[in-house]
């Protein structure tokens, strides 16, 4: 076992491996419980196992933390995890605490927790890693170490937990990562972490939480930081989410956001949610003809731009803008690498691509992406302009039942034969066409 100090924020993503090198998981987290006199000892590890399922390892099981890793014996119950009283998440309810130094020093909050072996298969925290106040207007305040008896924690009645030091600890997971992550979280906690998270960030984690979820999460935003957020998600989630809403709710949030968003949003909200036009977003990359193939290569290599929306652009009259003029066709990203940089667009246009209408049923679409090995195909209303494209994971979304996300890896997959597509839950909000 290796006896070397471990910080627990460096664990976060971590590799845990059985004793033949096969990979089990990653750490997302440490737990420990208190104890009277004596510094919390960690009872376990918090491990997300493949189909975003976090499980506890028990501290006994493993056999060596370091060089960014963890091995453990193998031997893992993989019932979902579940935090009892008592027990305490150091990533998530530890960093960010404010404390007070017992020798009169004054205030300073917890960055980071070491814990070392003090037996075999015995860990406990031995130092923390913390920032006092800063001094003057700029900078960062002095940083200190100190062991859990030289502290003791500063408690005010109503008075949120930092999550700055949490936030800046997930900073490198995947949208989706995060959503599992927040949702793993206790209620009081999830709702400072999301408070704290930049609107970009936890638009993205929303787009990947269910419905309930963000129901829950947005609820406890104040008005203004939720249109900011919902400005920041793809306008067809922010439908979605918005459609759930009671409508009173709902409408006041759309005067909240920027116009063009709510614009956006009032438009999807237009359609049936099981059309083409309910699960359509409106932002594909949309050129003119006399577009060149180097400018359109420029434009779906955008960083921000989602997969399957770079993989084709658009190709219309003017306007460009959602409703369109005429919707004249596509070019997939593949037939423009086989073109020199001052071709024009309008010459490389996928004729055997039919556009399918605002109103044709999500069974239709289904049929379409999955006859022509597409991952999107665009959306005309009746005078053939263009409105938006269905990509494969809007599809997918609708496919799959509600709880998709936090279905056991170990179920059984869900039918997509047209006899078992869903009705989809966006029908409480708006007018439908």
């Amino acid at each position: 076992m290796s006896a070397t100090r471990v910080f627990v924020a460096r664990l976060a993503g971590c590799n845990v491996f059985d004793p033949a090198g096969d990979r089990v998981g990653r750490v997302r987290d440490v737990l420990v419980v208190y104890r009277r006199g004596k510094s919390p000892t960690v009872v376990g590890l918090i491990v997300e196992i493949p189909g975003k399922r976090t499980v506890f390892v028990s501290i006994g099981r493993v056999t060596s933390i370091g060089a960014g890793q963890v091995i453990t014996t193998g031997l893992i119950n993989l019932r979902r995890f579940v935090q009892r009283g008592g027990e305490v998440r150091v990533i998530a309810e530890l960093l960010g605490r404010r404390m007070v130094m017992r020798d009169g020093s004054g205030e300073a909050t917890i960055e980071d927790v070491a814990i070392e072996e003090n037996a075999p298969g015995e860990w406990e925290i031995t130092d923390l890693f913390l920032r006092r106040p800063k001094t003057g207007a700029f900078g960062k305040g002095s940083t200190v170490f100190a062991g859990w008896d030289k502290v003791r924690e500063k408690t005010e009645k109503g008075e949120p937990q930092s999550a700055e030091q949490l936030i800046a600890t997930y900073s490198d997971l995947l949208p989706a990562d995060l959503a599992s992550t927040l949702l793993e979280l206790p209620e009081q906690r999830r709702a400072e972490v999301a408070a704290e998270l930049p609107d970009a960030r936890l638009a993205d984690a929303l787009e990947e939480m269910d419905e309930d979820a963000q129901i829950e999460i947005i609820g406890k935003l104040p008005e203004e930081r939720a249109a900011d957020v919902l400005d920041a998600m793809q306008p067809d989630d922010a439908a979605d989410l918005i459609a759930q809403l009671p409508e009173k709710q709902g409408e006041a949030l759309l005067d909240l956001m920027e116009p063009e968003e709510a614009e956006d949003v009032r438009f999807l909200l237009a359609y049936a949610p099981d059309t083409a036009g309910g699960l359509m977003t409106t932002e594909p990359i949309i050129v003119s003809g006399d577009a060149t193939v180097a400018e359109g290569l420029a434009l779906i290599r955008r960083h921000e731009l989602a997969p399957a929306l770079g993989a084709a652009v658009c190709v219309t009259l003017p306007p460009y803008e959602p409703p369109t003029g005429r919707f004249l066709g596509m070019v997939h990203f593949q037939r423009m690498l086989r073109y020199p940089p001052n071709e024009r667009l309008g010459t490389l246009l996928d004729t055997s691509l039919e556009p399918v209408r605002a109103d044709a049923s999500a069974a239709e679409v289904s049929r379409i992406l999955a006859s022509y090995n597409l991952v999107s195909v665009p959306v005309v209303d009746e005078n053939h302009r263009l409105v938006g494209v269905v990509t494969i994971d809007d599809v997918l979304d609708y496919l799959l039942p509600d709880d998709w996300r936090s279905t056991d890896s170990h179920r059984e997959p869900v039918s997509t034969s047209t006899a078992a597509i869903p009705t989809r839950r966006r029908t409480s909000y708006g007018t439908r066409r």
